[in-house]
């Protein structure tokens, strides 16, 4: 199937701090490092969402309690864009209301301060292992739009039947077009989607509108 694009430039591991205590961020950062991880701190939360690219193979530690923007605001700004980085919520004030709350949107642990220097290392290896996946995840998505941008409206139309499961007649018939104009499309898809075979075709077609598969 398909495969990213310039994986020999892979940026380094990372794990963003954002958190508004400058005295966390330091000890945090210089145990973070003596772990091989690229560490990026911020104390303005808007800073660290207005640089941030994605995808990427990171880790967020974000402080949940900030004078400019919560940590629960930042977490709401990232699943608006539809960016999964992993989050590990950090927390001087942490209680069990707060904590099913940032888990039910999507972080994938919470600490209280002071932190467990092993368990915040355990997490980092647990989670940037996630990280990876959910990055290579979103290349594949993006280089699947960049394919599917260069089909034309007839080649989409083409493409939605031919994973309903219609024949090229049917097809034909559907669009008022010719069977060889239908095989010429179906050439043209298989083409700029960069793939040799139909089932290679259907995994991105269904990747790309999982809906597809409904009957």
């Amino acid at each position: 199937m398909l495969h990213t694009q310039n994986r020999t430039v892979e940026p380094p591991e990372t794990v963003y701090i954002v958190d508004d205590d400058e005295a966390v961020r330091d000890s945090l950062q210089w145990l973070i490092e003596t772990e091989g991880y690229q560490v990026k701190s911020f104390e303005d939360p808007v800073a660290f969402l207005d640089q941030l690219q994605w995808p990427q193979t990171c880790v967020l530690l974000l402080d949940i309690r900030m004078p400019k923007l919560s940590g629960l605001e930042v977490q709401k700004t990232l699943n608006e864009k539809g960016i999964p980085v992993p989050i590990v919520f950090i927390t001087g004030h942490g209680d069990v209301t707060m904590a099913v709350e940032t888990m039910k949107n999507g972080a994938v642990d919470f600490l209280e301060k002071p932190f467990d220097e092993a368990k915040i290392k355990e997490l980092l290896q647990q989670h940037m292992a996630r990280a990876r996946e959910l990055a290579e995840s979103s290349k594949v998505d993006e280089q699947i739009n960049r394919l599917y941008s260069k089909l034309t409206t007839r080649e989409l139309q083409v493409l939605e039947r031919i994973v309903s499961g219609r024949l090229n007649k049917q097809i034909a018939d559907d669009l008022n077009i010719s069977i060889k104009t239908v095989e010429a499309h179906r050439a043209n898809i298989m083409d700029k989607l960069q793939v040799a075979t139909v089932a290679d075709l259907l995994k991105i077609a269904l990747r790309k509108s999982p809906e597809l598969a409904q009957p």
